[in-house]
């Protein structure tokens, strides 16, 4: 097994692969570097000495100015090194040669069996949407689902219910000291446990109702009210999405009007059944809930009526994300989404790229990549846009780091980004989309959101993301409601430790046991019966529906 790795010929630095002593001998490309400290695996040491000032490269691009000397097998840290990166500018823009497409011969024919919509676009599960204009009427979602989902047969697993009600009885029969007695079971090591499929479901054809809740609508600007009616407006014209109800409190700033001409700027021709509900109309409380109750109902038997039927592979769109990234998240999960979303763009599929604050440092690779110079331009607006918000705050995209990701490699911003950035791929950028707006065409698309885990992942499928594939070094539960949220390991030790949260693992790069296009080859197979509803991921398992709407302050 190879023990260090450099990334990139330019690169200064060296990543371990395994855990290496202080004292050691590292041989690489016959060059020999005796390491002055122990280097944990995912960290990096410098290949030449570095002065105060000089430049740290990986990836091939700048990630940081070393803040004092860093020697030969030095590990670098924060204590020794910032975030820096180099500027951009469209007006340095070199356009790339022409793009050489990997070969997709094996997949051209093949289909997944998806929801057909009238707009021509497929959806990968048929969910019916329940939404509140309006935070006021959380509660009431909340009623909705509890009156739903159980007799439908999309309840959840009893199992930590049957746990508390065992302790109850404990207690009664004999206090605390009993229930100290209770021995803690692990549920969700056989994901059987929390698997829903059991259950008998009312409709077969309807993957399950979903109900959002949100602390927007009321309370806020004119701009972030309009916002919010974009984002549902967006969510309602997502192909995994076949009907939808709405709550509102009849008073609030974001009106069901605002939501009805989003919904037709996006698609003038939207059929999807919405079903709509004033609870200052309807006076009380019970008589609103028990019209939406039997109008939903009834929504449903009609939805149920949509059944799965073959679609290409270039009717999916695939979101590209990462979240409780590592020091080896940008040499093998990223990496692995880059070949497959080139793949699918070979296919004429749609990829979307999307966390702007993990985009800093090859902002001018991205820019190089546009297809045209509008791309190009919109791209660095709304990069320094963003940037500009950021530091008007006091704040910056070199704070984006978690201390989590410090912990395991990623010690500036630059290099977490440029890790980030593998997901891309190399294919052309088709357009960049600003928060909510939709792709027209196949092809590599940049989308405009945070690179908070949930509000990238609510963004991506506002902009028509119908699978998530998500990489994660540490580990995180996130999910999408509508949207399958695929959740890739980058290492090996991860997917044993969080099997509940592990869908995929590509630890065997790192082993050296296969490589990135054998691994995203596999992940490829892997979507297309994810998206025929072969599969569950262990998300959507879990009910992991998180939603955040984006308030376009400081999120980073």
């Amino acid at each position: 097994m190879q023990r260090v790795l450099k990334v990139h010929p330019a690169d200064n630095v060296i990543v371990a692969l395994q855990n290496l002593k202080e004292g050691e001998v590292v041989v690489y490309e016959n060059e020999e570097f005796v390491l002055l400290e122990d280097i944990d695996a995912k960290h990096k040491f410098v290949t030449k000495q570095l002065q105060k000032g000089d430049e740290l490269i990986m990836y091939g691009v700048l990630v940081g100015k070393a803040q004092q000397g860093i020697k030969v097998g030095q590990r670098i840290s924060t204590a020794n090194l910032k975030h820096d990166a180099e500027d951009f500018s469209v007006s340095k823009r070199r356009p790339l040669p022409k793009w050489q497409a990997p070969n997709v011969d094996k997949w051209i024919n093949r289909t997944f069996n998806g929801y057909h919509r009238s707009d021509g676009k497929v959806g990968t599960a048929n969910y019916w949407l329940v939404i509140p204009l309006v935070f006021c009427e959380n509660k009431n979602i909340l009623k909705l689902r509890d009156a739903f989902d159980k007799a439908l047969g999309f309840g959840v697993s009893e199992a930590y219910q049957n746990q508390v009600e065992d302790l109850v009885a404990r207690f009664k029969d004999g206090g605390v000291e009993k229930v100290k007695e209770y021995q803690t079971q692990d549920p969700a090591i056989e994901m059987g446990s929390l698997d829903t499929g059991n259950q008998e479901k009312v409709f077969k054809h309807v993957d399950g109702i979903k109900f959002l809740t949100h602390e927007m609508g009321c309370g806020c600007t004119n701009e972030d009210a309009q916002r919010l009616a974009a984002l549902f407006a967006a969510y309602a014209c997502n192909p995994n999405v076949g009907g939808i109800t709405i709550l509102s409190l009849g008073c609030q700033k974001t009106r069901f009007q605002d939501f009805l001409e989003e919904v037709k700027s996006r698609n003038p021709q939207f059929d999807k059944t919405i079903l709509f509900f004033e609870q200052q109309q309807y006076g009380t409380e019970s008589a609103m809930l028990s019209a939406a109750i039997k109008e939903t109902f009834i929504g449903l038997t009609e939805l149920n009526n949509v059944e799965r039927t073959p679609a290409p592979l270039s009717a999916l769109t695939i979101g590209l994300k990462c979240g409780g990234s590592d020091g080896f998240s940008g040499i093998s999960a990223n990496p692995v989404l880059g070949h497959l979303s080139d793949l699918l763009v070979a296919l004429n599929g749609k990829t979307l790229l999307a966390e702007f604050p993990e985009l800093c440092g090859v902002e001018q690779d991205l820019i190089n990549r546009c297809e045209d110079q509008q791309a190009a331009f919109k791209f660095e607006k709304l990069m320094r846009s963003y940037a500009a918000i950021a530091e008007s705050q006091h704040a910056g995209f070199d704070m984006n780091p978690s201390a989590g990701n410090i912990k395991d490699g990623l010690i500036t911003d630059a290099i977490k980004s440029a890790g980030a950035a593998k997901k891309g791929g190399t294919a052309p950028v088709k357009s960049v989309l600003n928060y909510t707006e939709l792709p027209e065409a196949p092809g590599l698309h940049l989308v405009c959101t945070p690179g908070n885990d949930v509000l990238a992942t609510t963004g991506q499928t506002a902009s028509g993301a119908t699978i998530i594939l998500f990489t994660t070094g540490l580990g995180t539960p996130t999910g999408n409601p509508v949207c399958p949220v695929v959740k890739i390991s980058t290492n090996t030790i991860l997917a044993q430790k969080m099997p509940d949260i592990i869908d995929f693992d590509c630890g065997g790069i790192i082993r050296g046991e296969t490589t990135i296009e054998k691994k995203a080859e596999e992940l490829l197979e892997y979507c297309i019966k994810l998206a025929s509803g072969d599969y569950l991921t262990k998300s959507q398992l879990l009910r992991q529906d998180d939603f955040i709407p984006w308030q376009q302050n400081v999120n980073l």
